[in-house]
């Protein structure tokens, strides 16, 4: 009886912890938003073209997440022949590839539906060469990373047998690092092309990050026009490679006041030290998020046979639940953010019609069901940071913001 409790035991386990961390290194002082209709904001029009778009986008992920979950059920009731017994690293590697190779290949079509879906609103600027080639540059590195990570797990299971767990997770924690520090200077540039931001925006940006007490790094500007229309930015990097990466769409189409808050967002991320936080809360996770896939894994393993799809699989089934406790965590340090923009700038009525346009520009839903957000929600949504703005604006004993329609 026992031993049939131990796999749940250990699943709940990773799932408590990360919600205690969660718990450990969420914002104290947060602001409750002010309770507002999305109709005051965005015109009926606008919000029934954005849920329908979300909906349709939500469908479309959902049928490549159960693309991806059949075949690796199916790798791990039907696994792969090969000479495991004789060359059981090398397999590993190869299976593992070729996992990561199919699960692109068969969640295509729907990839393609949806970026087809994303054209017809107006978010995609990319011809299908370009996408394609994107598609391939992608692929190869997710195939060489995931050859290296079987290869790696077999190696670790015949090392150390079933304490395989632990050194997985010292390699997680140090491949969390390592990406967090090489992939502004090493992957990013496969896909955008950067340069440094110039002109009198530059200068705002450095007086802000004085104001703010906050070494910025450098700030970039990335050519996201030559994809989408979107607009956004963030912050990246660790030690020497930290930086600011501002959509280029966002200089073209917002005026330099909206830029200037969301800089100083960005900065609040930097001032809160929000990356190597995260960084921290993998640390925190990683040992029984890692224990609990090696035991699921372990549990569907069939004997003399590659253990690379069970692992896989039992990867792509508890990353999403951690995922989604993690993303509380998310939530909360983007609101922090808000507020540290919004007292950076004293200007809380620019980040409403910031809000305003933005959700409108990325086709966002406003206001979408609570379950999509506690699923899926990195950020508060666009309803949630507007109140925010108009409580902090109320706390402040400024105006609330002039309401009108998109």
């Amino acid at each position: 009886m026992l031993k049939r409790l131990r796999l749940p035991v250990t699943v709940i386990a990773a799932l408590a912890v990360a919600e205690a961390a969660v718990f450990l290194l969420r914002p104290r002082d947060g602001l409750t938003p002010a309770d507002v209709a999305e109709q005051t904001y965005f015109s009926p029009a606008y919000v029934h073209r954005a849920e329908a778009f979300r909906t349709g986008q939500l469908w479309l992920y959902g049928a490549g997440l159960a693309i991806e979950i059949g075949v690796l059920v199916y790798a791990v009731r039907r696994p792969p022949h090969g000479p495991f017994a004789r060359r059981p690293i090398a397999s590993g590697a190869a299976v593992a590839a070729g996992l990561s190779v199919a699960v692109t290949i068969l969640t295509l079509p729907v990839s393609a539906i949806a970026r087809e879906r994303a054209k017809g609103v107006g978010l995609v600027t990319q011809n299908w060469v370009g996408w394609a080639g994107d598609v391939a540059k992608s692929t190869a590195i997710g195939a060489v990373l995931a050859g290296v990570g079987g290869a790696v797990l077999v190696l670790a299971m015949r090392r150390f047998g079933r304490r395989w767990w632990i050194p997985a997770t010292v390699l997680v924690v140090g491949f969390g690092v390592l990406t967090t520090y090489a992939t502004p200077i090493v992957i990013d540039p496969l896909f955008n092309r950067f340069t440094r931001l110039e002109g009198p925006l530059r200068g705002d940006v450095l007086a802000l990050a004085r104001e703010a007490d906050v070494k910025v790094g450098e700030v970039y500007v990335m050519d996201a026009s030559r994809r989408t229309t979107a607009a956004n930015a963030y912050v990246t990097g660790l030690g020497s490679t930290k930086r600011v990466v501002i959509y280029d769409t966002l200089l073209d189409k917002f005026p330099p006041d909206a830029v200037r808050g969301v800089v100083a967002h960005e900065l609040g991320h930097v001032h809160y030290r929000d990356v190597p936080h995260g960084l921290l809360y993998l640390l925190i996770v990683a040992p029984f998020g890692v224990l609990a896939v090696a035991r699921l894994g372990e549990r569907m393993t069939r004997e003399g046979r590659s253990p690379v799809p069970a692992v896989a699989l039992a990867l792509a089934l508890l990353a999403p639940a951690i995922t989604i406790v993690s993303n509380q965590l998310s939530r909360g340090v983007e609101a922090r953010a808000d507020r540290f923009a919004m007292q950076l700038t004293h200007d809380p009525q620019g980040l409403i019609e910031f809000q305003r346009k933005i959700t409108v520009q990325n086709v966002g839903d406003p206001d979408p069901p609570g379950w999509v957000s506690f699923l899926l929600g990195t950020h508060p949504t666009a309803m949630q940071r507007i109140g925010q703005a108009i409580a902090f604006s109320r706390r402040q004993g400024q105006a609330g913001g002039s309401p009108g329609g998109s």
